[in-house]
């Protein structure tokens, strides 16, 4: 039961965090630039920078509990980072005429969840002189 409130928790601030970063976002892009899925473009790096960071920290850090790894791990940058949204507002550039966008979109978000990853592995690795 603990462990289901841990997540519970982290993915409470997780899907607030990403709903108002990803509105903020849009918000502030989409007037100047045009429609795009800015936010969830961000979201989605952020997360995936940020769960490749914390995983290496965790995994050199044994004395840390469980359930502050799935707090973080599965609960906030779960619920923080979004597949389906991705992938809806994707087909929803596609079935609007937009190609181009959406293509720019699959492209552009998976090399940059992909650096944000790779990013967050090597920062980690040298903040605990793993390298």
């Amino acid at each position: 039961m603990d462990s289901l409130i841990a997540v519970g928790i982290g993915g409470f601030f997780g899907a607030s965090a990403r709903y108002l970063l990803s509105l903020w976002t849009d918000n502030l892009l989409i007037p100047r630039l045009g429609a795009f899925p800015y936010g969830t473009l961000l979201v989605n790096v952020i997360g995936s920078f940020g769960l490749a960071l914390f995983g290496a920290w965790f995994s050199e850090r044994a004395g840390l509990s469980p359930q502050l790894r799935l707090l973080v791990g599965a609960g906030f940058f779960g619920a923080f980072t979004t597949f389906s949204t991705f992938a809806n507002e994707s087909i929803a550039l596609m079935q609007g005429g937009a190609s181009a966008l959406f293509l720019l979109n699959l492209l552009l978000t998976n090399a940059s969840c992909l650096l944000g990853v790779i990013a967050g592995l090597f920062l980690g690795q040298r903040l605990l002189g793993l390298t």
